[in-house]
């Protein structure tokens, strides 16, 4: 979007304060204009019917219609990519931020707070990138958000495989979008799923713990945040922690500063190459949706020490760039749709695919 064409956004907050404070931060920036602004779900549905925005900054908890029940109606009737900004990052309700993601929002960003405002030029500024990037999605519609989260669209967990005695790790890169997709396949791997997952998530500060906390409720498997030194074991997935970088030495987890200027933290590509440096074709490597390109060339590596790979197709994609790029690059040896990967783990690591 150019200059001349501003994005459109419509924040919907049932604070007054951070009404005013979002619409502050928004209008900084020449390239964006904020259209209305709604108190509850009521007025957001409506508001988005009415001015038809180019995103939506969405609170959750709300009066009368909270963002979750917005977030489902503007997605079944007036498809509009969504931004979640969300003080729900610790506490009980801490899940419901990604429950809006499985309803078809498209990120979530920590609401700032008093206690932040001395970083807000900052905080402002990750914000206005995030409406700048996601407004240039094209989102899908979705006829109803998903209320519960059991194994995907209610199938029962796939049977777990006779290890192989190849596969011993699974790796996974994923961002825009990901938290959905991640839930689709883990939720359907079995209980005892006999190799660990160990994954590089882009997500906000402050949000891997209510990530975990809200897979770890709709899964077999165990869902954990990484520990630095600690064996990964099988039947459980491991993210990489918020403002760090995960590399696999081996089956040990290892926590590595992010570099100078890195754009993504944690980084896919820094986790897939510390598996290809260890395990080599003794692992497996899936890139799922996401924007830009990190993990592709770590999928590469990978596919070139002999180990299977995976990128998400771009029709189950919210963004067909990080599974596009490794495809590109010839580092997938496997295309499939998000509802077909955990299946394909499951034949890869009993050595039947």
């Amino acid at each position: 979007m150019s200059a001349r064409t501003p994005i459109r956004v419509l924040v919907v907050d049932d604070s007054a304060l951070a009404r005013e404070m979002l619409s502050q931060i928004l209008s900084t920036d020449p390239d964006i204009e904020v259209v209305g602004t709604a108190k509850d779900g009521f007025e957001a549905v409506e508001e988005v019917a009415r001015l038809r925005p180019d995103l939506v900054t969405m609170d959750i908890h709300m009066p009368r219609c909270d963002g979750l029940q917005a977030t489902e109606q503007i997605m079944a009737y007036t498809p509009t990519p969504i931004l979640v900004v969300s003080s729900s990052v610790y506490g009980e309700g801490m899940g419901r931020a990604f429950d809006a993601l499985e309803m078809g929002a498209l990120e979530v960003l920590k609401k700032p707070e008093p206690k932040d405002w001395a970083h807000l030029e900052a905080i402002g500024l990750d914000i206005i990138r995030k409406v700048k990037v996601l407004a240039r999605i094209k989102v899908i519609t979705h006829i109803r958000g998903r209320r519960t989260r059991p194994t995907p669209a209610g199938v029962e967990p796939l049977a777990a495989p006779a290890p192989s005695g190849r596969c011993s790790l699974v790796a996974i890169g994923s961002s825009t979008g990901g938290p959905s997709a991640l839930l689709t396949i883990l939720g359907s791997l079995p209980k005892d799923f006999p190799v660990p997952l160990v994954i590089a998530q882009h997500i906000a500060e402050g949000f891997i713990p209510g990530l975990v906390s809200w897979l770890d409720s709709g899964c077999k498997i165990k869902v954990r945040e990484a520990e630095d030194g600690r064996n990964a074991e099988p039947g459980a997935a491991y993210f990489a922690q918020t403002g760090t970088n995960l590399e696999m030495d081996g089956l040990v987890m290892r926590f590595a500063q992010p570099s100078s200027g890195q754009l993504y933290i944690p980084s896919a590509d820094t986790l897939l190459e510390s598996v290809a440096k260890t395990l080599g074709r003794n692992a497996l490597g899936v890139i799922l949706t996401g924007m830009g390109a990190d993990g592709a060339i770590g999928l590469q590596m990978l596919h070139d020490k002999g180990a299977p790979t995976i990128a998400q197709d771009e029709k189950t994609s919210t963004v067909w760039g990080m599974p596009g790029a490794a495809v590109g690059l010839g580092a997938a040896d496997k295309v499939l749709p998000v509802h077909a990967i955990a299946e394909e783990l499951v034949a890869l690591v009993a050595g039947r695919s």
